[in-house]
């Protein structure tokens, strides 16, 4: 990166709601037979009131309501805006129900056609909500989606193409035919418990992946606002060669290559905490951890993850952990995981007032993403 690209606003719709991420309780309950992170009533009268506000929002899918609720929360300023909102699963909702209704009659309607099954539809139709014409793209690149759509922002914001950019990620796959392909994998969770997804824990004997939808975005410029919440001074990326299903090695390797990249000119003692990845499943966690490990010693920063709260919403899943970072820096300290011991979570044994946080991302296909955010002072 030629100079820090600053982030001067950010809107979250998750199942924390009003929480905020240094709650100690699990928003993952059992609905119905399974365990899911959803957002909570009074978020849900708010889809229901954006449905209200024209028949066209009625026809979209929930991840792209997610997101216009998100970027609503944004204030931009005039000039040339850039949107990049980026889903791994994109339509879910809508595909799922638009091909059940075919099974049943054979007959394709106009709400099982484009463009209201592609993905592109996620940022088109926040640029419409929003009144932004310059530019709208969307894209799919597994749990490192968001992290992508960062990566996108800086070069059209090094290159002058805009002057601000909205990134971000949204993902509403509590469908029943996402759950079951994660339960064909074996990576979901099936203990009820207050913790039923156990992030990070590595002595877990089994696999505790939990799926939740969010949606979260931010607002990107070279230059910073009265408003600027954080900075984002490095980012790191990786491709490993395809081993596995789930493109997991054991020593994390494309995840070593991210951070590595991302800390080139960083002093490792100066990197306060980690937001991983780790999605609860024991391959995942333990490769990461395999990662850190090799990239910083024994003396690794502080370890913190979300997706014990929330869930795994897949591609806005790195989303969700910026907008952890800029809640830590807003407080002025690191939120914990309460089911694990501090001396592992935290082995320099230091009360940390964050600085710089490391934000890592990866998904099947091998890729990784690092991004190294400082706190705007």
């Amino acid at each position: 990166m030629k100079n820090p690209i600053y982030i001067n606003d950010s809107g979250v719709i998750s199942p924390l709601s009003t929480a905020g991420f240094g709650s100690v309780k699990s928003a993952i309950s059992s609905i119905g037979s399974e365990l899911m992170a959803s957002i909570n009533e009074v978020q849900e009268s708010q889809i229901n009131a954006l449905k209200n506000e024209s028949k066209s929002y009625r026809q979209l899918d929930r991840s792209v309501l997610l997101a216009i609720l998100a970027s609503r929360e944004l204030h931009y300023t005039s000039g040339r805006t850039g949107i990049n909102v980026g889903s791994s699963r994109g339509a879910t909702g809508v595909w799922e129900e638009s091909y059940d209704r075919f099974r049943e009659s054979g007959i394709a309607t106009t709400q099982s056609s484009p463009p209201l099954t592609t993905l592109g539809n996620i940022s088109t139709w926040i640029a419409q909500d929003l009144g932004i014409d310059a530019v709208a793209f969307s894209h799919s690149i597994t749990c490192a989606t968001a992290s992508h759509a960062v990566l996108n922002a800086i070069a059209w914001l090094e290159s002058d193409m805009v002057d601000q950019f909205i990134v971000g990620g949204a993902e509403a796959p509590l469908t029943p035919f996402t759950i079951a392909q994660m339960k064909a994998l074996r990576i979901y969770a099936t203990q009820e418990s207050d913790y039923p997804c156990k992030a990070m824990n590595l002595l877990k004997n089994e696999n505790s992946m939990v799926l939740g939808e969010a949606a979260a975005c931010f607002l990107l410029a070279k230059k910073p606002t009265q408003n600027t919440l954080a900075k984002i001074s490095s980012y790191g990326t990786a491709i490993e060669k395809l081993n596995s299903a789930t493109s997991v090695s054991t020593d994390g390797t494309c995840l070593q290559e991210s951070m590595k990249m991302a800390l080139a000119n960083v002093d490792l003692e100066e990197v306060d905490a980690i937001i991983t990845h780790s999605p609860g499943t024991i391959k995942g966690d333990m490769a990461e951890f395999a990662a850190i490990k090799e990239v910083f010693g024994a003396n690794y920063p502080a370890l913190c993850n979300n997706k014990w709260q929330l869930g795994h919403s897949l591609g806005a899943s790195s989303a969700l952990s910026i907008a952890m970072a800029l809640e830590m820096f807003d407080k002025s300290t690191l939120f914990t995981i309460p089911y694990l011991e501090p001396t592992f979570t935290n082995p320099r044994g230091k009360e940390v007032n964050p600085k710089k946080i490391l934000i890592n991302a990866t998904g099947f296909g091998g890729n990784a993403v690092s991004l190294l955010l400082e706190k705007h002072t």
